[in-house]
């Protein structure tokens, strides 16, 4: 992440994810939107039968609820290093999928202000991985929250 540069100014091709491929080998998808709709009846192109199609709504609305699995999923470890009271588990749950992806729309607005982002973002989390392995392998106390902290500012400046 800190130094591929495979991905800089490339649009990314939706057709490559495997959801998408998943699904399109499973259900008939148009090429192009329907208005709202997520599903149109319209004969199928070798058969000649009108059948129904999943439009490119449904597929995107399928892929962001996928990411909000997926941010779901990986934002419970966390909230269970704090605490195990559900409801505030539940709840943590809730706002950080919603927070998450206001803020995916905000940063995908403003990337191109953040050009040291990614590195920025690989050595922090570098840093918080390494200082849990290496703590419990080596059978030590955490590290302390100022000293954490202050490796991230530094990172940050």
């Amino acid at each position: 992440m800190a130094f591929d540069k495979t991905f800089k100014n490339a649009e990314p091709d939706v057709s490559k994810n495997v959801l998408v491929r998943f699904i399109s080998s499973r259900f008939n998808i148009t090429d192009s939107h329907h208005g709202e709709r997520f599903f149109v009846k319209q004969a199928h192109p070798r058969t000649g039968r009108t059948v129904w199609f999943i439009t490119p709504l449904f597929m995107d609305l399928v892929l962001i609820e996928v990411a909000d699995v997926i941010f779901a999923v990986d934002s419970v470890p966390p909230i269970f290093a704090i605490t195990t009271d559900p409801f505030i588990v539940y709840t943590a749950n809730i706002f950080a999928i919603l927070g998450l992806r206001a803020l995916y729309f905000a940063l995908a607005a403003m990337i191109h202000r953040f050009k040291y982002l990614e590195p920025a973002l690989a050595l922090v989390l570098v840093f918080i991985g390494s200082k849990i392995f290496i703590a419990d392998m080596l059978g030590l106390e955490k590290p302390p929250a100022a000293l954490s902290l202050g490796v991230t500012f530094r990172n940050h400046r």
